[in-house]
């Protein structure tokens, strides 16, 4: 079943709120995680599995270009109305997601080598991370997969089974950790054991799903799934959208890295306004899963004057959410502070950089839309470049605030200097990419107006 329809106020929040949603039982794993750990009484085991944690986040992070564009390229051949194309997307996603998760399972001794030599972890908690890591690693293949599977689901607009699965996971690790962790007593094992088992039924259940909306992608035939032309477009777009994910990284890096420079009471209350920031996020992402669905079917149906009324409305009710969020951190943002730490030190830190990290959510807003117009609209050579020149601008900006000694206002104002620069570079960049998308010249895969990309080679579609 094609999902696809008018676009409306309405449309949007229908396909905000499950992703919304979605993301705010994220969180909540995590803590039940550590809650079960932590009533091992092991300092130890509890360091692991949270460093553990922040490992297979950043592994698996590196490889949401899959689920992206699994959305974007689905959209539009939602929008075109071509079910085998569908069909066929959603295999090449689900090959790559299997080659590339078999091959960190392949790899897993010298990513565990790497990662545990920059952790400097002590010896006991190396020895519990190992074991969370080689049980946990061999859930690889199953978690990219359900990226192909969210990523198609996304795409046809049903960010309702989104919900589902997302849910499904996360209640299925928490009940299989509570039972193998404490029932069970397996510890670190139990809860790794958990996250294989919890992913490889969230497989399962979204293939199950797909098949109720129609979909086969084990029937595709295996001369479409290696079509050049399409393998080219895809691993394009991914390699695009993952570039575009590390310099992000590298922006939040470069943030911590010199907030940890400042002293522990700037590192600490940086932590805490970042999670007060990360909150808000879980609303403009919402959004920006809207505008990825909603631009990808225009594109996909050539409707020009549908891409444009989506992409207004997913920004305007971005922008909205944004400001909301902005003003709920001001208000409460001091009781959250005094929530989350009792050291005085940290709280009059934090209390100092409230008003910029509350803005943060605001600035972000634009961002967030068209991160999610340009993913849809599969703009991402564009996208990886506007990324890199903020970067750039975040570096000088950084620079320049050091220079004059502004310290942790400093900071907030750099990272506040970034999330404009993107925003501005995606509005600035808006029109010339939607003339070459509907004024005939198409943007080769994933691609971007000459004085964007260093690759001019244009195709038609």
């Amino acid at each position: 079943m094609i999902s696809s329809g008018p676009v409306t106020g309405r449309r949007v929040l229908a396909l905000a709120l499950p992703m919304t949603l979605a993301n705010v039982t994220t969180p909540l794993l995590g803590f039940v995680g550590a809650a079960v750990i932590g009533r091992l009484g092991d300092a130890a085991l509890l360091g692991a599995v949270a460093l553990g944690a922040v490992i297979f986040d950043a592994i698996f992070w590196s490889f949401g270009s899959l689920r992206m564009a699994t959305a974007g390229l689905t959209a539009q051949a939602v929008g075109a109305g071509d079910r085998r194309e569908i069909d066929r997307t959603l295999a090449r996603a689900l090959a790559a997601g299997a080659l590339a998760g078999l091959g960190l399972v392949a790899l897993q001794g010298p990513i565990a080598a790497g990662a545990f030599a920059l952790s400097g972890a002590s010896p006991a908690v190396t020895a519990g991370l190992a074991t969370y890591f080689h049980i946990r690693i061999f859930a690889a293949p199953f978690t990219l997969a359900n990226y192909a599977v969210l990523g198609s689901v996304l795409g046809r607009g049903r960010t309702d089974l989104g919900l589902v699965l997302q849910v499904a996971i996360n209640l299925t690790n928490i009940a299989l950790t509570l039972g193998l962790v404490l029932g069970a007593g397996l510890g670190l094992a139990g809860a790794a054991l958990a996250t294989l088992l919890a992913e490889a039924a969230g497989t399962g259940l979204g293939l199950i799903l797909l098949a109720r909306l129609g979909s086969h992608p084990f029937r595709v035939p295996f001369a479409a799934v290696r079509d050049p032309a399409s393998l080219r477009r895809m691993l394009s777009v991914n390699a695009d959208v993952i570039v575009r994910t590390l310099a992000l990284v590298a922006a939040i890096a470069i943030f911590s890295a010199l907030g940890a420079r400042s002293g522990d009471a700037v590192l600490a209350a940086n932590a805490v306004l970042w999670n007060l920031f990360l909150i808000g996020g879980f609303f403009l992402d919402g959004f920006a899963t809207a505008a990825e669905t909603l631009c990808g079917q225009a594109v996909g149906a050539r409707d020009e004057a549908g891409f444009r009324r989506a992409v207004g409305l997913s920004l305007r009710w971005c922008l909205g959410f944004g400001l909301a969020v902005s003003l709920v951190s001001l208000v409460f943002g001091p009781a959250f502070i005094d929530t989350v730490t009792t050291s005085p030190e940290v709280r009059e830190t934090a209390r100092g950089a409230l008003f910029l990290a509350a803005l943060a959510s605001f600035v972000a807003a634009a961002p967030f839309a068209f991160d999610g117009v340009y993913i849809g609209a599969t703009w991402t050579r564009a996208m990886r470049n506007l990324m890199l020149a903020a970067l750039l601008a975040d570096g000088i900006a950084l620079a320049a605030v050091q220079a004059l000694g502004l310290g942790n206002t400093g900071l907030w104002l750099s990272f506040l200097g970034f999330l404009a620069a993107r925003g501005i570079g995606q509005i600035l960049a808006y029109p010339g990419l939607v003339r070459q998308t509907f004024g005939g010249a198409v943007p080769a895969e994933g691609g971007a107006p000459e004085w964007l990309s260093a690759d001019s080679s244009r195709s038609s579609r």
